[in-house]
């Protein structure tokens, strides 16, 4: 844990309302009492940097013995991070992983060419009452990356970069920032933080990445003279200097964004690609089940269901 001077603000208030770009209110989904916000993609936004998803998924409550099982399901083209706030996920993967995530600690796994998981609830997390709470986002892998080897990372949250100002605390969860450096491999410039200011508190974005948002996850931010509540997207001009200040409540958002890939991508599903024809292979290699002999496998601890291809 560190001091950076780096995030004692300098006088950016002067910027303009337009230096917000894109103002996103996320789509809620009912997942049968488990509801999810979802930012990215947004109908004015696709991307913010490499990151093409973006879920917040809970609060929710679950009673002893119930939770989330997320079946196994396949990814080509990106990588998905999972970073909680509440609860745990077990993760389960074709290349062999086995790892269950807490508060704090970061799940990185790149598809490439592709990969299978499950995620579920933890037999530890069903024996009582508990929360669930976090935020899933894919990015997009760079077109030289699109059919590399999938790999997976975990990172205890005593690995994750940690930074202090006055007010502030800023936990790197990808890439870098304010001079620092996350540990998870990345294949494209980026950044990722999980930001905590109390009330009053200033905090300026990094100023030396491409593209740069922010979502509010708790309590209220102002930004240029305009109050944004929790449960909002702000995404900004490329080189604007932005700082945002805290409510009164204080407040927590997770700050992203970095290097534009070299043109949009196409998503259909949990596929994610330059071209039409990688999707529509990776579709017939889901349908066809052949576990194990084509594309696809399926986890070894977790072969009794999967999520099969939509209509």
């Amino acid at each position: 844990m560190s001091w950076n001077p780096a995030l004692t603000p300098g006088c950016p208030d002067e910027i303009g309302v337009d230096a917000i770009e894109t103002l996103i209110i996320p789509r809620a989904r009912d997942l049968g009492g488990f509801e999810v916000k979802r930012a990215l993609p947004a109908p004015k936004r696709q991307m913010v940097g490499p990151f093409i998803f973006f879920d917040q998924a809970g609060p929710a409550e679950f009673l002893t013995g119930q939770g989330i099982d997320v079946r196994p399901h396949p990814h080509i083209g990106l990588g998905t991070v999972t970073y909680l706030y509440q609860g745990d996920f077990h993760h389960r993967d074709s290349i062999g992983t086995d790892q269950i995530i807490r508060p704090g600690a970061l799940n990185w796994m790149v598809a490439g060419k592709g990969v299978t998981h499950s995620e579920r609830t933890s037999d530890e997390g069903r024996s009582g009452p508990h929360s669930l709470y976090g935020i899933q986002t894919w990015m997009a892998l760079p077109e030289e990356n699109e059919d590399m080897d999938p790999i997976f990372e975990h990172h205890g949250k005593e690995a994750i970069p940690e930074i202090e100002a006055e007010g502030i605390n800023a936990k790197l969860i990808l890439g870098t920032a304010y001079g620092e450096s996350a540990p998870a491999t990345m294949f494209s410039e980026t950044f990722y933080l999980d930001v905590t200011l109390e009330a009053g508190a200033r905090f300026p974005l990094p100023d030396d990445h491409e593209d740069r948002g922010l979502y509010l996850t708790q309590g209220s931010v102002s930004i240029a003279g305009q109050e944004f509540e929790a449960g909002q997207m702000m995404v900004f001009r490329p080189g604007d200097k932005i700082t945002v200040s805290a409510g009164a409540q204080g407040a927590r958002l997770m700050a992203l964004g970095g290097a534009t890939l070299n043109g949009p991508r196409h998503m259909w599903w949990n596929f994610v690609a330059s071209s039409k024809e990688k999707i529509e292979a990776a579709k017939e290699e889901w349908r066809a089940n052949r576990w194990g002999e084509g594309l696809f496998d399926l986890p070894a601890d977790d072969r009794d269901e999967f999520i099969p291809l939509p209509d």
